[in-house]
């Protein structure tokens, strides 16, 4: 089974693509949102940095790659079904999740047609997936530990080398750390802390999400 991706870079800064079709200029941005209402702000953002052109055309995946149910498109005014569904369809066989592409266009003064527009959009997405950069959907889950300060090192040392990250710590009269490992390493995690505390490390609370 291939891996789920998800886009690397954020709606800051998207990833960036043009072509030129017959005059008309098409302007292709995308990136990672983790819904879809983020997918509709992405749109309005472009939409306010290039007030002049002619149409702001997009399609939005949020949620995992494949999945219909949580995906929108629009044609923003051009002829119907010749934008934002043909994109979409490019969107939802690419295996990338949570992924938003605005095609924006400026008329060039040279009507393209109905199968014109359609290749037009669905190109500028193809062009811009093509080098998007990209990294592998993981499930994430976050632990809340209580351990005391001679285990602090260890366990941070643990964290590293399954491939988790500190979240967030709290130092009283003993460590509270927030700490985000790898789902299928949590239980190597946990055993590992086990063992380098000799039990005396506490688990408050665990949470999962899905990250790249």
């Amino acid at each position: 089974m291939c891996a789920e991706l998800i886009p690397l870079v954020s709606c800051d800064n998207p990833h960036t693509t043009e072509q030129i079709v017959r005059r008309s200029r098409f302007l292709a941005q995308s990136c990672h949102v983790g819904n879809l209402n983020l997918g509709r702000a992405f749109v309005e953002q472009i939409r306010a940095q290039s007030p002049d052109a002619t149409h702001h055309c997009w399609a939005c995946v949020g949620g995992h790659a494949n999945d219909a149910g949580h995906a929108q498109a629009s044609d923003d005014g051009e002829p119907h079904g010749t934008a934002g569904r043909p994109m979409l369809q490019i969107l939802l066989h690419s295996g990338i999740s949570h992924v938003c592409v605005v095609v924006t266009r400026w008329f060039g003064g040279v009507k393209l047609g109905t199968g014109g527009l359609v290749r037009a959009y669905q190109d500028a997405v193809r062009q811009n997936l093509q080098d998007l950069p990209v990294g592998e959907l993981r499930e994430m889950t976050t632990l809340e530990l209580t351990l005391g300060y001679s285990h602090l090192e260890m366990v941070q040392r643990a964290v590293k080398n399954l491939g988790g990250s500190l979240l967030d710590s709290t130092y009283a009269q003993a460590i509270r750390l927030s700490v985000e490992i790898p789902k299928d390493q949590a239980s190597a995690f946990l055993a590992t802390v086990g063992d380098v505390t000799g039990g005396a490390c506490q688990l408050a609370s665990v949470a999962s999400e899905e990250k790249s």
